[in-house]
């Protein structure tokens, strides 16, 4: 049985979703569909980048994911399939769907150029039901990728994604707030490793000229209420936080600024 995720900026009031998942039960209606999320804001990129990147790796092999967050649409950004280890990735190439191409490992990119194989088009305004659900669809039923589209070499990345480590220093930023103001990072867990932060260390956190001594913990509940504390929680992403507290309204931080890490 095949999987298709789907994570878009429709929202629920209207039928846009229900339009999206009809077009690929036409093709398949075998296929089990899967809603990571419809409430992404309003043409919010990265805020759609950054929840698929968390959700990819906890599907299984052959999963397919469909992202629309997609301001350019109707205009020159191209309509692309990127194949990464395990799972297929089809959307605009406007940066949503690198970060979770790139957590797998990109494998291969293609610009979906047959359009042959889709359904006729109504509108030029509405490719998640009229190229990216069908793509998806088309390729659980089989059908090659290079059948679809033609490989190119470049696509859209997200360079808010990788950090710098410049000497002792990780030059950071704010790639997500959430619902408890806690200020997600695109430092991964993987780096911490690699530049031997562990469990109890305190890391000089500088945040607009201002520097905080923060313990490194596995959990909240390692500092009294009330205190600052980093942690990697579920999305494998270094969290500044408050125990039971607002970070982002506390320290007056928002998504896409800037931090660093002193080691």
């Amino acid at each position: 049985m095949s999987i298709i995720t789907l994570i878009t900026d429709y929202g629920l009031r209207d039928s846009y979703v229900a339009e999206v998942k009809g077009a690929i039960l036409k093709i398949n209606p075998d296929v089990i569909l899967v809603d990571i999320s419809h409430d992404i804001g309003n043409y919010e990129i990265e805020e759609g980048a950054f929840h698929l990147a968390r959700s990819v790796p906890y599907f299984p092999d052959g999963t397919i994911h469909v992202g629309v967050v997609d301001p350019g649409v109707g205009g020159g950004r191209k309509s692309i399939i990127i194949k990464s280890k395990g799972a297929y990735l089809v959307g605009p190439d406007n940066g949503l769907l690198a970060p979770a191409a790139e957590r797998l490992g990109v494998e291969e990119v293609l610009e979906i150029t047959n359009t042959s194989l889709l359904p006729e088009r109504i509108s030029y305004v509405f490719d998640g039901r009229d190229v990216f659900g069908p793509v998806a669809a088309l390729l659980t039923k089989g059908t090659p990728p290079h059948e679809i589209g033609s490989r190119v070499q470049e696509y859209v990345r997200l360079p808010h994604y990788e950090p710098k480590v410049v000497g002792n220093r990780v030059e950071a930023r704010i790639i997500h707030v959430d619902g408890f103001g806690n200020l997600v990072t695109n430092v991964n867990g993987d780096l911490l490793k690699e530049i031997g932060v562990k469990e109890g260390d305190k890391v000089i956190t500088v945040i607009h000229g201002r520097e905080f001594s923060v313990p490194y913990v596995r959990s909240f509940s390692a500092v009294p209420k009330g205190e600052m504390l980093m942690l990697v929680a579920g999305g494998d992403y270094l969290e500044l936080s408050i125990n039971q507290g607002n970070a982002k309204s506390n320290l007056s931080v928002e998504r896409g600024e800037k931090i660093n890490l002193v080691l």
